[in-house]
């Protein structure tokens, strides 16, 4: 099953990095963040990928030109140009890189690249954001509610912490980010039916996919809800960023591989 993601928006909330690469070229632990991504989808076998590329695309399809390359030990004669290839530690990745557009919106980017899917069940997300959900149960779940999209809902936590008083207002006891009571969002981890296409119009570039596609699935009835109570972490800002490769040194609640 291809896995579609969106890697072309420009990320101004994190500009400290973005105006230098796209967001998800940002790193964490000394990988992109799209890496780590696609090494989650991998680890539940799905090695096929379709990144929506947009701004500073080009530095996306250098990086996997050169991956195989930068992920080898290898001999150069200089004298005759030649390379021999001794060792590689590159994944069994199939990467089709796609550029969608500078300004196009995430509805069209998805239908730009519909021609690389086919018409087959296809999985869905962002180049920003990596979580523990496991896949496996989440596309039982979705072959099990028969609708046209499943999505993620997450509990996101506060990014302030609380704080717990006794009677005499004497702090008791530091809560760390605790999760809003009973709100859920959209995780950004999506499967869909090729029938999904046919809530996109053919001029979608001005197109949000979270709004009328998924407006229009939800009244349909035909968008099922996946509830994951585990880890999950957007990279929207620098204080993200950093958050993200602290917790790559110590305990990265993502790495499933």
């Amino acid at each position: 099953m291809k896995v579609v993601l969106f890697a072309g928006g420009k990320g101004t909330r994190i500009s400290e990095e973005s105006h230098l690469k796209p967001k998800p070229m940002i790193e964490v632990g000394g990988k992109p963040i799209l890496w780590h991504i696609m090494k989650m989808y991998a680890a539940h076998g799905h090695n096929e990928f379709v990144v929506c590329c947009g701004y500073k695309g080009y530095a996306i399809k250098e990086y996997f030109y050169n991956y195989f390359l930068h992920n080898s030990d290898l001999t150069m004669d200089l004298g005759t140009n030649d390379m021999t290839i001794h060792n590689s530690s590159s994944e069994n990745f199939k990467v089709t890189l796609v550029d969608t557009g500078l300004e196009t919106m995430t509805a069209g980017r998805l239908k730009r690249v519909q021609k690389y899917i086919g018409n087959e069940r296809f999985m869905l997300t962002y180049g920003d954001g990596v979580c523990d959900i496991d896949m496996t149960k989440q596309l039982a779940y979705h072959e099990e509610k028969g609708k046209i999209c499943t999505m993620s809902i997450v509990q996101p936590g506060s990014r302030f912490g609380m704080i717990e008083l006794d009677d005499n207002n004497i702090v008791k006891e530091f809560a760390e980010k605790p999760k809003d009571d009973g709100t859920w969002i959209n995780g950004g981890f999506f499967i869909c039916e090729p029938e999904t296409f046919n809530y996109l119009p053919e001029s979608a570039d001005d197109i949000m996919w979270e709004r009328s596609p998924l407006e229009n699935l939800t009244k349909a009835g035909e968008l099922a809800a996946y509830r994951h109570e585990g880890f999950w972490k957007c990279m929207d800002t620098l204080r993200d960023n950093m958050d993200l490769n602290s917790m790559w040194d110590n305990n990265p609640k993502w790495k499933n591989w």
